[in-house]
């Protein structure tokens, strides 16, 4: 008799037999290996096994690019590991083009929930991944599908704008959908005499507002990172820093844009501080971006804006989930991977699928 873990085989079985047997016993060990990873995921958010302390990270996970065609898309406000390995790193309107437009085979998507959502959504047939299932986003949560439902109900003549950082149901609630680099574009592509509500972020909505000189109606969200800058602490930073240019994200309070030097999109202030002439800047916005801002300006000097609490920089708690340990177990399981209904996924598309061609004519890119 042939002893294989608990499969016990007879001695002259036919050989065609033995290998059927094999087959199905390989597979059943798979099954339970794979229920297993996806109880750790359901668990944790990702998949929590131990990592080899000695294993070479970033050799590995370009090994794994390789192996896979898997591509790796990071946002800005990733960890500076993270972005060292990123095959491509940008802002939300850049990500989703770059999703858009890739012919891999594997999409790992270090960002959040609601960016990997985009990148499934217009990749339906490739693996989408994500380091962490529980990185979300503070200003998609702000948006629950079934209220918002609602409130677009009480404006029937009114079209949608989405910030894009929203949820897939909200997209699918939506008309067109923007970035902060192309939603100036996006509304000016609208007829005046068209009502517009915009959501969910309330701060982009009012400063789209202020700078189109249309009445949208704003949704009541907002992002924790941006909201929680805190004017005070900005201005005493900028009396020690007297020749330091503020430039902030549109999302940030009316209070901070007003005494800012530039207020941009990431990408925007990335430029800004490749061309501008100044050697110091105070960046309010998620201090992911310092990285890539130190990194081509090397000697000039990036301070981040202050926020009202007790830290002494401005983290997205959500975006920080993700590590270089979790970027490459995702890769080497594939999981946790995003799947969506097709019905939702196909409803929201329309929208991005708008932003994206509006875009191109624009001649915007991320």
């Amino acid at each position: 008799m042939l002893l294989v873990d608990k499969l016990v085989i007879p001695k002259y079985t036919p050989l065609i037999v033995v290998l059927d047997l094999y087959k199905k016993y390989y597979y059943l060990f798979i099954t339970a290996v794979m229920n297993n990873l996806n109880e750790l995921v359901s668990a944790n958010g990702f998949v929590n096994v131990e990592v080899d302390p000695h294993l070479d990270l970033f050799a590995a996970i370009e090994k794994l690019k390789k192996e896979k065609n898997a591509i790796v898309l990071a946002h800005y406000y990733q960890e500076p590991d993270i972005q060292d390995v990123a095959d491509y790193i940008g802002d939300s309107l850049g990500l989703a083009q770059k999703a858009e437009q890739t012919d891999a085979d594997m999409i790992v998507f270090a960002g959040v929930h609601f960016m990997a959502e985009t990148a499934k959504i217009l990749n339906p047939t490739k693996k989408v991944v994500l380091p962490d299932l529980k990185a979300g986003c503070s200003l998609a949560d702000s948006a629950p599908a079934a209220l918002f439902k609602k409130f677009k109900e009480k404006h029937p003549d009114h079209i949608v704008i989405s910030y894009i950082n929203c949820t897939a149901e909200i997209k699918a609630l939506s008309d067109i959908i923007c970035t902060s680099s192309n939603a100036e574009k996006i509304i000016e592509s609208v007829p005046a005499d068209q009502p517009i509500i915009f959501a969910p972020d309330k701060n982009l909505g009012a400063y789209l507002n202020k700078k189109t000189g249309r009445n949208m109606v704003l949704w009541n969200g907002a992002c924790m990172v941006h909201e929680i800058f805190s004017l005070e602490k900005i201005t005493k930073l900028k009396h020690r820093h007297p020749q330091a240019k503020l430039i902030a994200h549109p999302e940030c309070e009316e209070a901070v844009l007003n005494v800012s030097d530039f207020i941009g999109s990431t990408t925007q202030l990335l430029k800004y501080s490749q061309t501008d002439s100044a050697k110091e800047y105070i960046v309010a916005t998620e201090t992911g971006i310092l990285h890539q801002m130190q990194q081509s300006n090397p000697f000039k000097t990036f301070i981040p804006a202050p926020p009202n609490n007790s830290c002494a920089c401005n983290d997205c708690p959500h975006m920080k989930l993700n590590t270089l340990e979790k970027l490459w177990l995702c890769m080497q399981y594939e999981l946790p991977e995003i799947t969506m209904d097709e019905e939702l996924r196909l409803a929201a598309k329309k929208p991005i699928d708008r932003m994206l061609q509006i875009s191109r004519a624009a001649g915007l890119v991320g």
